[in-house]
């Protein structure tokens, strides 16, 4: 979405910078935006009921504004490039706390990447893990999580199988 011509008028106006984390601070609480726009300065348009994210004009995140001072809004699928580099730091990302919580990382997605650890190594396992919920951007999450069922029961340990089990559900 390209960003309000009036911003003032329907929200109000920030510009933080993105920090090492991937994540920007809008008054007392802190919210993620891709990995690629660490160290850069975004606009971020405040409203009663979330906040909008800009990169020279076009929409890059959305959160729910958070009400309580110092909160953290923390979405895993704006972390996934950084933690594709750095596998050993997934299994204890606040994001991926998150995630689990609200129900977008399942029991499924768990016993899978179990398996694939048992059978690669932590590193390669959890780079496994990672490349399947990337593809998370462009299979719906139902879809995904049938897809590692099928794979789980068939023994297919790469994201390239998942994606096929998930495309055969949808």
């Amino acid at each position: 979405m390209p960003l309000p011509e009036e911003p003032f008028e329907t929200g109000r106006l920030f510009t933080p910078r993105v920090d090492r984390y991937s994540q920007i601070a809008v008054r007392t609480n802190r919210y993620s935006v891709p990995v690629r726009l660490i160290g850069k300065r975004v606009r971020v348009v405040l409203h009663a009921s979330h906040l909008a994210v800009y990169d020279t004009g076009v929409e890059v995140a959305r959160h729910e504004r958070l009400i309580a001072k110092g909160g953290c809004r923390l979405d895993l699928d704006r972390c996934l490039e950084a933690l594709i580099r750095k596998p050993g730091a997934f299994p204890g990302a606040t994001a991926l706390e998150r995630a689990c919580s609200a129900g977008k990382f399942t029991p499924i997605h768990d016993d899978w990447w179990a398996v694939v650890v048992m059978a690669r190594g932590d590193t390669a396992g959890t780079r496994a893990l990672i490349k399947v919920l990337l593809l998370g951007r462009h299979v719906s999450h139902e879809h995904l999580v049938a897809g590692l069922a099928m794979a789980l029961r068939s023994g297919a340990l790469t994201a390239d199988a998942v994606a096929l089990k998930a495309r055969k559900v949808a």
